[in-house]
């Protein structure tokens, strides 16, 4: 199968990160695209260094979601066929690429598959660190909220470790608006109105011993809890408006193609 492969890295100030993880990911991926989401640590100057990649500059920082978006609309441009996405804050392992491409291209399931989603949560691995307590306790609520109100079945709701059939993306895009964390959350909105088909793949819980910022407010878990679920909320309530019913969330998202 000759396809166009595409690994894309949502970055921001990560230069302590970026080469070591670049020259991994440059290993098992034939194109790779990094979306520097404004940096200001010096992240620019590394990439502009490195002739083994191609990069997208925002010139401000917009958010994670904003340069998720930019990877997206840059796999359909450019006529990709797959699109990987990965994280460059060494919490995920580039040597990994290969098997979300292997099952994304599963041929022996009833439907194409439209996402694969890496799942530190469907079994454990060799090696998996233990998460922050407030960090799992939030993806535990969200993951099965989403289940509940959306009909999937999901075990992790925010790994960014993904592949998408890129022949999908297109109406993903037209309506996904939030650029921030809160981003994969209108993803598995539009998943469940245009019933893609979704499967999860079982990657390391990896985290490293560094703090990391939401920004701001978000830094307080209830706060992004309650943000994560007004965002939750708008995207179903947009739903409920397309569909023209206020009766269960799953079936009008179910008819939604």
């Amino acid at each position: 199968m000759n396809q166009r492969i595409l690994t894309a890295l949502p970055v921001f100030n990560e230069a302590s990160h970026v080469c070591g993880v670049l020259d991994q990911v440059v290993r098992y991926s034939p194109h790779v695209l990094v979306v520097d989401d404004g940096s200001s640590d010096g992240t620019a100057e590394l990439l502009a260094a490195r002739s083994d990649i191609t990069v997208v500059t925002h010139a401000e920082n917009q958010g994670y979601g904003a340069a998720l978006l930019t990877a997206f609309r840059y796999a359909i441009e450019h006529e990709f066929d797959v699109l990987v996405t990965i994280d460059c804050d060494g919490q995920h392992q580039p040597q990994r690429i290969p098997q979300f491409v292997t099952a994304i291209n599963d041929t022996t399931r009833e439907q194409p598959i439209d996402i694969v989603s890496g799942s530190r949560y469907l079994s454990q691995l060799e090696g998996d660190s233990q998460p922050p307590v407030e960090r799992m306790r939030i993806n535990q609520i969200v993951t099965a909220e989403l289940n509940s109100r959306l009909g999937l079945n999901l075990t992790d709701a925010f790994c960014g470790f993904k592949a998408y059939r890129v022949a999908s993306l297109p109406c993903l895009v037209k309506q996904i608006h939030e650029t921030g964390y809160a981003m994969p959350l209108e993803v598995w909105v539009e998943v469940a109105k245009l019933k893609l088909n979704v499967v999860e793949l079982a990657v390391p819980l990896i985290y490293l011993d560094e703090k990391r910022s939401f920004g701001g407010a978000l830094d307080d878990g209830q706060t992004r809890l309650d943000y994560y679920r007004l965002i939750l909320n708008r995207g179903l309530a947009a739903i409920e408006e397309e569909a023209g019913c206020d009766g269960d969330r799953a079936v009008c998202c179910k008819d939604g193609r």
